[in-house]
């Protein structure tokens, strides 16, 4: 595959969405725009989140835009307090939910209640919020839905699998485990990041193999608005 072919992949995985360097910061100004008219606001820590979750979204029939429930993208785990002070009287009127990683889970913890969302103690507490865990992120969640030996076949479908025996090679990740190797890789690039966010999580759906928070959360997001 020649590199023209390559970017055409990269450019359809990530078409609709952000890139570069400050994606993220336009897709979280772009989710704000639709915040008034929601039913059901989704925090997440980043933009590859929110593409996972639009994308597992699509794979299960639903409709997100029809149910008023927007996905915000918040730029990182440590601004969630921030946010929820902003949206003030909101998070009394609007279903909240959010995704995000164990290691972040006394932030979303401490955030939640400080703005009186709810007083969660635990891991189970926040699951009933509508908050859900990946553990321990949402690469390595998608990886063991997905399982090695697609995912090697999903780098080699889209031009990448020289470039993954090169990080194999590399004497600090040789004899490491592949899904560890996977996941080093993904996150080794922020455009790969977000257009393997989309793949794999076709992936997943396509085998009936959704991660659970993804899944516990976009049940979490369910609404009762509908455009139809």
């Amino acid at each position: 595959m020649d590199l023209a072919q390559r970017r055409e992949l990269a450019r359809r995985a990530l078409e609709g969405y952000e890139s570069g360097q400050d994606a993220t910061t336009r897709a979280t100004a772009r989710a704000r725009g639709k915040i008034d008219d929601a039913a059901a606001l989704v925090l997440v820590e980043g933009l590859s989140d929110q593409i996972a979750l639009e994308t597992a979204a699509i794979g299960r029939g639903r409709d997100l835009d029809a149910e008023h429930v927007v996905i915000v993208p918040i730029g990182g785990a440590h601004a969630i307090g921030r946010f929820l002070t902003e949206l003030g009287p909101l998070t009394a009127q609007v279903r909240l939910a959010g995704l995000y990683d164990v290691r972040e889970q006394e932030v979303f913890r401490r955030a939640l209640v400080a703005a009186q969302v709810g007083s969660p103690n635990s891991r189970a507490d926040l699951a009933r919020l509508g908050f859900h865990v990946c553990v321990d992120d949402l690469e390595e969640e998608l990886i063991r839905a997905v399982g090695a030996v697609e995912v090697e076949a999903l780098f080699d479908s889209q031009g990448d699998l020289g470039s993954f025996r090169s990080l194999q090679n590399q004497p600090a990740w040789r004899g490491q485990q592949p899904e560890r190797q996977m996941w080093r890789f993904l996150r080794s690039g922020a455009r790969r990041n977000l257009r393997y966010a989309r793949l794999l999580t076709e992936a997943a759906t396509g085998r009936d193999a959704l991660p659970r928070p993804l899944a516990a959360l976009l049940e979490a997001a369910r609404t009762d608005r509908s455009m139809a």
